[in-house]
């Protein structure tokens, strides 16, 4: 049995990190907000936090942040997955030390506007799955990454498949703003596009545009019907487009397709196949998480 995760409760406060509180009172704003920013990899925790600050602000929504790390001292496990950890020190340092740089550089964040001074940090280490289950299980939406540390990749892969959460994903490279500016919805009338969009409701409605996106609709049409059907039935505007392929792969038809039309957001029903299936055959959400320059929503 895996035991409980560490919180910064267990130890007294950094000196000089004024954003840390008791973990009791960190954790009830972390899990009734409707927006978590969870950062598990310090390279990439100011494109995660600006994220999730426009998610929040466009519901007019609440916003919280979690650091989340493994930590082999603070985990039940077998003991290849401690020595597993414990290697990991050679290359990302100590789980302290990674926590250290995710504080230091929330605070740098928190620093740039006199309006993030309510905003705090909690922080979780121990068993990654746990500590998943701990900070996110009654959030809406979690802004998280996809690449980067073994963290990283494991909450990713936590939040969607063992989670079923609904992850929005910040672009490898710079996140330009203007997250619900133009959101294109890569639509086929499946039970994970489905979930979704219901799922993203409440983002969509504040979006300023939105396209649904139906590539290589069937004679019938089903694909623009459905997508039609489903905007009617959530109460959501937005304009239906089907396009062809024309034989080249339907993620790279999508990306083509977000270029041209100055999308700022992709909603996409993530890995229909499940996961390791997607590795095998690099199918649609593998090609999108690797090439995408927008933030992108999903879920599974």
């Amino acid at each position: 049995m895996m035991g409980p995760p560490a919180h910064e409760s267990d130890t007294k406060p950094p000196l000089g990190k004024t954003s840390l509180l008791l973990a009791g009172t960190l954790r009830e704003l972390t899990v009734h907000a409707d927006v978590l920013a969870l950062l598990p990899d310090p390279a990439i925790v100011r494109n995660c936090l600006d994220l999730a600050e426009d998610a929040a602000g466009a519901i007019h929504g609440s916003m919280a942040a979690a650091h989340i790390g493994a930590d082999p001292e603070r985990m039940i496990a077998a003991p290849e997955e401690i020595d597993l950890q414990i290697l990991r020190d050679m290359d990302e340092n100590s789980p302290h030390q990674r926590f250290e740089r995710i504080a230091d550089a929330f605070e740098d964040w928190k620093r740039e506007r006199p309006d993030r001074a309510s905003l705090f940090l909690d922080d979780c280490r121990g068993d990654i799955e746990r500590c998943v289950m701990t900070e996110c299980h009654e959030t809406a939406l979690v802004v998280a990454p996809c690449h980067g540390n073994m963290d990283a990749q494991d909450t990713f892969y936590d939040l969607l498949f063992k989670k079923h959460k609904l992850v929005l994903v910040p672009p490898a490279g710079a996140y330009s703003g203007n997250l619900l500016g133009h959101v294109v919805i890569g639509w086929k009338p499946h039970k994970h596009a489905l979930r979704t969009v219901v799922a993203a409701r409440r983002w969509l409605a504040a979006a300023d545009r939105v396209t649904v996106l139906c590539i290589d609709d069937k004679a019938d049409g089903n694909y623009q019907r459905t997508a039609s059907e489903l905007l009617d039935q959530l109460g959501l505007r937005g304009d239906v487009v089907a396009v062809s392929a024309g034989g080249r792969p339907v993620g790279e038809t999508i990306l083509e397709f977000a270029r041209s039309t100055s999308a700022t957001c992709l909603l996409i029903g993530a890995f229909k196949r499940g996961y390791f299936m997607e590795l095998l055959l690099g199918r649609i959400t593998r090609h999108l998480l690797s090439h995408s320059t927008l933030p992108l929503m999903m879920k599974h």
